[in-house]
């Protein structure tokens, strides 16, 4: 089996913790050489977080995060069943989880300690005064974060032996790991995307500028975090307040710098993207779950479900889960979304269908 040169260490690993003595969480870093503009051609480290069964099986799935969350903190909530991780892991799978560069428990460059290089509203927001950047451009690029799944894929295949993973993503984990999965196909098996972001028509590659110029990373405090949740509750009892107040924690443990700025925020790096388009999507033989949250207003339903039509393969299933916000794996729903995921995975079917719409959670 060969493996991509942008793979350069093995991976150390740390038992932190078990979920009823059965599931182990352990602690990779991927070295990687980076693609990120600023610091290009340097080892970086990429953090994995592994939730699984003592005994290891065959089945390898891979979460990819959106554009705010890292990836443990989105993926495997310490509360209750909340944790789609576990959930997965319960059900035999090995579940892994990665950081891109600048989030979380992963390598930040350090124009993300300079809070100089926010944007002036949000200087002012957290820091009441504003200063002028010491960098100016954006931090990532769609093609940096190819880069680091890459790398983070054949670190995997290789430690299991296995030739194909199945990636999971949530948000702008969508182009993330679809973007990849559409060049690499012969090491992706199954792909389900939650509320993925997509456009049709946009762009098929990079721009002239790259990166952008402007802020180079943003900030989210816990009242911007309730305020975009509360407007796309649609539904009583939606979400349990103490799933919340779980996720917003352990986002403030994820980026303990950015816990200290103002009230406490957590940092997220911006990019630009290219090459996730109805040409890319339409040649994708990969079978796909795409699931629209009914009350999204950050990746609209009928954007999903665009996505969806525009799918290629022919075992692709649309899944219209109610009840739901872009948080739809941290509200009531939760189950009903893990279980379709677990069934996509397992039988490649969800409530008995290969293809077609389905909808659950009314």
């Amino acid at each position: 089996m060969r493996h991509a040169a942008v793979l350069i260490l093995a991976f150390g690993l740390t038992c932190f913790g078990d979920d009823s003595g059965r599931i182990l969480r352990l602690d990779h870093y991927v070295r990687v050489k980076s693609a990120v503009p600023s610091i290009a051609g340097q080892t970086t480290n990429i953090y994995v977080r592994e939730v699984t069964r003592a005994r290891h099986g065959k089945e390898i799935v891979l979460f990819v995060h959106g554009a705010g969350t890292p990836a443990e903190v989105a993926f495997d909530v310490p509360y209750q069943d909340y944790s789609w991780m576990a959930y997965l892991a319960k059900a035999g799978y090995d579940v892994f989880s990665m950081d891109m560069t600048g989030y979380g428990r992963s390598t930040r460059p350090l124009a993300m300690n300079d809070p100089c290089n926010l944007a002036a509203d949000q200087q002012k927001s957290v820091f009441g005064v504003t200063c002028a950047p010491s960098y100016g451009q954006q931090m990532t690029t769609i093609a940096s974060d190819w880069n680091d799944i890459g790398a983070v894929v054949d670190y995997l295949r290789a430690l299991r032996q296995v030739e194909k993973v199945s990636l999971v993503g949530w948000s702008l984990g969508g182009p993330r790991a679809g973007g990849y999965a559409s060049q690499h196909p012969d090491k992706v098996k199954k792909l389900i995307l939650l509320a993925p972001a997509y456009r049709r028509g946009s762009a098929d590659a990079a721009p002239a500028q790259v990166p952008a110029a402007g802020a180079t990373f943003a900030t989210q405090s816990r009242e911007e975090f309730d305020a975009n949740w509360d407007r796309q509750l649609g539904c009583p009892e939606q979400v349990d307040p103490k799933a919340r107040e779980a996720v917003w924690a352990d986002m403030q443990s994820s980026d303990p710098q950015a816990a200290t700025w103002g009230s406490g925020v957590r940092r997220a790096p911006l990019l630009g993207t290219w090459g996730w388009n109805e040409k890319v999507v339409g040649k994708m033989k990969i079978p796909g779950l795409f699931v629209a949250a009914a009350h999204d207003k950050q990746a609209l339903p009928a954007n999903v479900r665009a996505l969806y039509d525009d799918f290629g393969a022919t075992e692709k299933v649309f899944l219209d889960l109610g009840c739901t916000s872009h948080n739809a794996l941290w509200e009531k729903n939760h189950l009903l979304l893990f279980q379709a995921s677990l069934e996509w995975l397992r039988d490649g079917a969800v409530s008995g269908k290969k293809d077609g719409v389905v909808k659950l959670g009314y």
